[in-house]
């Protein structure tokens, strides 16, 4: 009798690599982004896509704000139209990513997701910065 997890066979490792190929193309983490932020290599645009007030308490450095409403193919035009957009919002319960990045795709913009939000980078212990330039450590 199998377990629970066997139950189901697992996927072929070309099934495997191929879904885990197709998932990075529309993610990446904190920790990924805050390691391209720190060594000067930060070849996209980090959105906060959360309130105005929300920016201002705290963001990730950075980040610009611009929530998905926002998003306009006026306001976007500001950029190259080869810029990879990274957005982000409060956190996993926080569908706010996944509506900015539908309206950035929407206007024909390269866009992922940074995987858990101000939550997961608060989780990491990284650093917020708030409107006024001050920084404060997550676990503040």
């Amino acid at each position: 009798m199998p377990s629970s997890v066997s139950e189901t066979p697992a996927a072929t490792p070309d099934e495997t690599a191929a879904y885990y190929a197709r998932k990075l193309a529309f993610e990446t983490d904190c920790w990924d982004v805050q390691a391209s932020i720190s060594s000067g290599k930060a070849d996209f645009v980090l959105i906060d896509v959360r309130s105005p007030a929300l920016y201002s308490r705290s963001h990730v450095p950075g980040a610009i704000n611009l929530p998905h409403g926002k998003m306009t193919a006026h306001r976007m035009s500001e950029w190259a139209a080869d810029t990879l957009f990274v957005v982000y919002c409060a956190g996993p319960h926080c569908n706010g990513t996944d509506k900015a990045a539908l309206r950035l795709a929407r206007l024909g913009l390269s866009v992922k997701v940074m995987i858990g939000g101000m939550t997961g980078w608060a989780d990491e212990g990284f650093t917020f910065t708030f409107t006024d330039g001050e920084a404060s450590m997550a676990a503040e």
